[in-house]
């Protein structure tokens, strides 16, 4: 097995005295995307820190392409961050901004001129090259991000929220570059709330909470043990459910994913069809627009695997689920 990109072993680490991780065992391999989940305060901002060097740990050690990131500044130019602030200069082009820091990362004069242009053309920005940086799109600016930390061609990319407050059309614009980061042989983990977005990037799951890793799973075994149960039904109601609705709908098995829309595994009441379902939710008066039926998804294992519960699929080890 060749060396790992990165490694925590028994990682704690606490803030003005209150625990914020603690145990963390995590080996991040080269080549792999990996989607790091968990409710806010969970710690993966932290967490990202430490691996790039910024945090020192309390307790335990961190190791990326072998050496220690906080004592070793060698170690941090083969690591790239790129956080959720666009961390640019607005009045410069794209162009500039990334000669900048080809000299600000330390580039050789003769290595610097060839980053930029490799740079340019892994983000997908030849043709924004000479415009400000500050009177381009969210999605632009969020691409030019990656640019910078890809000049040093990483170990290891960590990104925080890559597509925090962007449209559709520039979200899959900043997934086909995340795509293929891979391809060069780094590590790349990935701070989301968006579960479509590890679903699509993603070769494993992380899953933080309370500052311990709940769930660490290849993704394709994840969606294979979860779908081979039972599927999903999601109530899409016109409105908020008033208490009596919302009673309706738990006593079917419905638990809230947004005020809008509530969701059930297998345990929907009386085994109804979605006909039935509506009838029953009508009577009850429950403000129903629609009903649909799906495969189960990354949100489902999140919200069994956070609520403190095992998964409905058998593709973990036990060793991989919290006590």
């Amino acid at each position: 097995m060749p060396d790992p990109a990165a490694e925590l072993r028994d990682l704690a680490f606490s803030y003005r005295r209150r625990p914020v991780l603690d145990g963390i065992d995590l080996v991040l391999a080269r080549g792999e995307t990996v989607a790091l989940l968990g409710p806010n305060g969970a710690g993966k901002t932290s967490l990202m820190r430490l691996l790039a060097g910024r945090l020192v740990p309390g307790r335990g050690r961190v190791r990326v392409t072998g050496g220690d990131p906080g004592r070793e500044a060698g170690v941090r130019r083969a690591i790239a961050w790129v956080p959720q602030e666009i961390a640019l200069y607005p009045r410069l082009t794209v162009r500039e901004n990334l000669e900048v820091f080809s000299r600000l990362m330390g580039l050789p004069r003769g290595a610097r001129e060839p980053a930029v242009v490799r740079a340019l053309a892994r983000a997908g920005l030849d043709e924004v090259a000479g415009r400000l940086v500050g009177v381009l799109s969210g999605g632009y600016q969020r691409r030019a991000n990656i640019a910078v930390a890809l000049l040093g061609e990483p170990a290891l990319v960590l990104l925080d929220e890559p597509t925090q407050g962007v449209d559709q059309a520039a979200r899959a614009a900043i997934h086909a570059v995340l795509e293929r980061l891979p391809e060069a042989g780094a590590a790349v983990l990935i701070a989301t709330h968006d579960f479509a977005e590890a679903e699509r990037l993603a070769d494993r799951v992380l899953v933080l909470q309370d500052g311990s890793l709940r769930l660490d799973g290849r993704l394709a075994d994840l969606l294979a043990g979860l779908r081979a149960g039972p599927p999903e039904h999601e109530v899409a109601l016109s409105e908020a459910a008033a208490p009596d609705a919302a009673a309706a709908l738990r006593q079917a098995g419905f638990l809230p994913a947004s005020p809008l829309t509530w969701r059930a595994g297998s345990t929907v009441a009386g085994g109804r069809d979605g006909a039935a379902l509506l009838a029953h939710f009508r009577r009850h008066g429950v403000p129903v627009r629609e009903i649909r039926v799906r495969e189960p998804g990354l949100d489902g294992l999140y919200r069994d695997v956070t609520a403190g519960d095992r998964p409905r699929h058998p593709a973990l080890k036990p060793a991989e689920m919290p006590a």
